[in-house]
């Protein structure tokens, strides 16, 4: 586990070697500036600016925008994956959605609701939606039959049967599902906030890209990438660790 810390670590201080070498060979800190010009930019919008604020808004559109997708889209997949009828009917609906371009999601949905909180985040999260389905699905046709009726024949609750039986199973491909999701949530909501709306780092960066501040937008990109570093190696790993352990114990 340190060591694997610890080869993390190196990973990054190497990209970010790479970047300060990069920005060093084309010598143009206007277009492309380097570690340290883009620190003291993001310390200064940190202390003095409103990148906390604009950061703020922005997750609390992932946040709501994610547990949306993930509870539908769960919910949706394991009645796919349990009821072979019902599913010969909406897959062709999830090929659609699945294929269907974010941008034209995004702009229907502002067309549609309005350019509001309830567009941003429906679009969000009916982008996101079809593929955490599509992986429960899968997740859904593997469970373990016999299993099943062991804890029938045991007459478990439905509560016990669900904790106990279907979602250690089904971890996995939930684990799977919401480090994909929140990967693709973030982006899309820096697109929802590009687009149409009057905060978030979105925005922010559409503001300083009309003013070709290369600086700045690398500035709220870089906050936007250390949040979403700290939820992946802080919450995701540890958290898909933990919904796992059980294959160790049967390994």
């Amino acid at each position: 586990m340190v060591r694997d810390r610890a080869v993390t670590v190196m990973s990054l201080m190497a990209l970010v070697v790479v970047w300060w070498g990069v920005a060093a060979w084309v010598a143009t800190p206007r277009t492309f500036p380097g570690p340290a010009a883009v620190a003291a930019i993001l310390w200064s919008e940190v202390t003095a600016g409103p990148l906390l604020a604009h950061l703020g808004a922005t997750l609390t559109r992932v946040v709501a925008a994610f547990g949306l997708a993930m509870g539908l889209g769960a919910v949706l997949g394991v009645l796919l994956g349990t009821m072979p009828r019902v599913n010969r009917w909406i897959d062709p609906w999830l090929v659609v959605a699945l294929n269907l371009p974010a941008l034209i999601v995004i702009v229907l949905c502002y067309l549609w609701i309005g350019l509001n909180e309830t567009a941003a985040i429906t679009a969000v999260a009916f982008n996101k939606m079809a593929t955490v389905a599509v992986a429960l699905r899968e997740g859904a046709r593997t469970l373990d039959r016999p299993l099943a009726d062991m804890a029938r024949v045991y007459r478990l609750s439905w509560g016990a049967r669900v904790r106990h039986v279907v979602l250690p199973q089904l971890a996995p491909y939930l684990a799977g599902a919401a480090r994909n999701g929140l990967a693709i949530i973030w982006k899309l909501v820096l697109v929802v906030e590009f687009l149409g709306r009057p905060d978030g780092i979105g925005y922010q960066i559409h503001l300083y890209f009309q003013l070709f501040d290369v600086a700045s937008v690398m500035a709220y990109a870089l906050s936007f990438i250390i949040v979403m570093l700290t939820i992946e190696y802080g919450l995701l790993q540890r958290w898909e660790g933990h919904v796992t352990r059980w294959r160790m114990v049967v390994a």
